[in-house]
């Protein structure tokens, strides 16, 4: 049984077959027989857990599980708590509610890779950084979030998933490691991380 972390860089599809015009999970990893527990966006960032076993990739991915995923957004506009506790409390996408969460506001992330291509700076627009922590994982969900309360999102990136941080792992974007499949046994510890 194989469990590996990925740091998706920005831009690459979530696949290992060739895609027409972006990168694919085949160029960061050779690795035979594994694919994604899960998904990041082409435009997300960060970690990404990756195995040979069904039942694993089950555990990682499903919302019922309760393994929560840890992201960091940029996101545009001023500062704004009522936000935050909309956020919180469960958003109405239209499609589905989404369940409550954990938000609030960060520091810059100062250790942060720098994205390739950098987003757009706007000197009359303003941006600041969100912690969002939540079970599920639909698409595009926490941007979809973020910009039901009026803040769309500009940088997301993925640093935990339950106990597995991509810091602590020290992985820079398009690098890979080895897990033990035990270390999802920690996944009920729900310590609140920091930017590092």
């Amino acid at each position: 049984m194989t469990l590996l972390a990925l740091n998706k860089p920005f831009g690459t599809i979530c696949q290992f077959s060739p895609h027409p015009t972006r990168p694919t999970l085949a160029g960061c990893i050779d690795l035979p027989g594994v694919y994604p527990a899960g998904r990041l966006d082409a435009d997300s960032e960060g970690l990404l857990l990756l195995t040979d076993d069904g039942r694993l990739q089950a555990r990682i991915a499903e919302p019922e599980r309760k393994l929560p995923k840890t992201y960091w957004a940029q996101v545009e506009g001023e500062y704004d708590e009522a936000a935050l506790v909309r956020l919180r409390a469960g958003l109405d996408l239209g499609d589905f509610v989404t369940l409550p969460c954990e938000a609030r506001a960060i520091p810059e992330p100062e250790t942060l890779w720098p994205r390739n291509p950098p987003i757009r700076y706007r000197a009359a627009i303003p941006t600041h950084w969100l912690e969002i922590r939540l079970v599920e994982g639909k698409n595009r969900q926490v941007r979809r979030m973020t910009a039901a309360v009026g803040k769309p999102t500009l940088r997301l990136v993925r640093v935990a998933i339950g106990p597995i941080d991509v810091f602590a792992l020290n992985l820079a974007p398009a690098q890979w490691c080895e897990l033990p499949q035990q270390i999802l046994t920690l996944s009920g510890q729900r310590d609140r991380r920091s930017p590092r």
